[in-house]
């Protein structure tokens, strides 16, 4: 299992960059997560878009969905092209009709439905679920193949769960948009402290910090997740391959 860095920002991205977003591959299997702004032409980093054969999509906000109608676009002029295997599947849940419905357009993709209890098989994967805490509806994550797993908590404040939820995992990129003073301030993300803590008893074997905050010194992001996990931890670094 492949797990390729394309964005870390959270809201939006710096420039010449693009939002939280990871690319996983395996078995020449390609899913892409989340497609905010500036993913589309950061994947092409990484991959040809015709050879995308998935994306999944955690919650619709713009950050995580903004490019949704460019990647549309691209797959269009791709079938035109018949150069593109097509519809192509964009698995996202419901609980958001208009933002599910999006999903699909001229039969170039089509929405795929998700469900927290519901565990579904993408590619070579069982991708299992946990609902965060977040404003709108979202969903963590769990990538499962030949006895290794990839967490991805999407954006979401402290939750019990999600620590029986990473049990083990071998990889987790865990939300950390918050700086501690702005815990009880700023509603739906973690610290780093809190990643490190939800890393420590998930007993995961390494963490990368993502959808990060573009300001102040993200330095002490990293310095807060070291104090609660003794594991490898280092912020995504965009365009890395972690290899699992």
């Amino acid at each position: 299992m492949n797990i390729t860095t394309i964005g870390v920002w959270g809201g939006y991205p710096k420039k010449n960059e693009a939002t939280s977003s990871f690319f996983i591959e395996q078995d020449g299997f390609r899913c892409l997560i989340d497609c905010g702004s500036g993913v589309l032409a950061a994947v092409q980093n990484y991959t040809e878009l015709r050879k995308l054969d998935a994306v999944i999509i955690t919650h619709y906000h713009p950050d995580h969905i903004a490019d949704i109608g460019v990647l549309q676009h691209a797959a269009m002029v791709g079938m035109q092209l018949k150069e593109w295997n097509t519809p192509l599947p964009i698995y996202g849940h419901n609980r958001d009709a208009t933002g599910f419905e999006n999903l699909s357009y001229k039969g170039v993709t089509e929405g795929r439905e998700l469900h927290v209890s519901e565990p579904v098989r993408i590619g070579p994967w069982e991708v299992s679920f946990c609902e965060t805490v977040h404003p709108v509806y979202c969903l963590a994550l769990k990538f499962t193949a030949n006895g290794k797993s990839a967490v991805f908590t999407a954006d979401t404040a402290w939750k019990e769960e999600l620590v029986d939820f990473a049990a083990g995992a071998d990889f987790i990129a865990a939300e950390s948009n918050l700086y501690e003073k702005y815990l009880g301030i700023i509603q739906g993300h973690m610290s780093g402290r809190q990643a490190g803590e939800l890393a420590a008893r998930a007993d995961v074997k390494q963490m990368v910090l993502t959808h990060l905050p573009q300001y102040g010194e993200l330095g002490e992001i990293l310095a807060s997740a070291k104090t609660a996990f003794s594991g490898p931890v280092e912020f995504a670094e965009i365009g890395k391959t972690y290899r699992i």
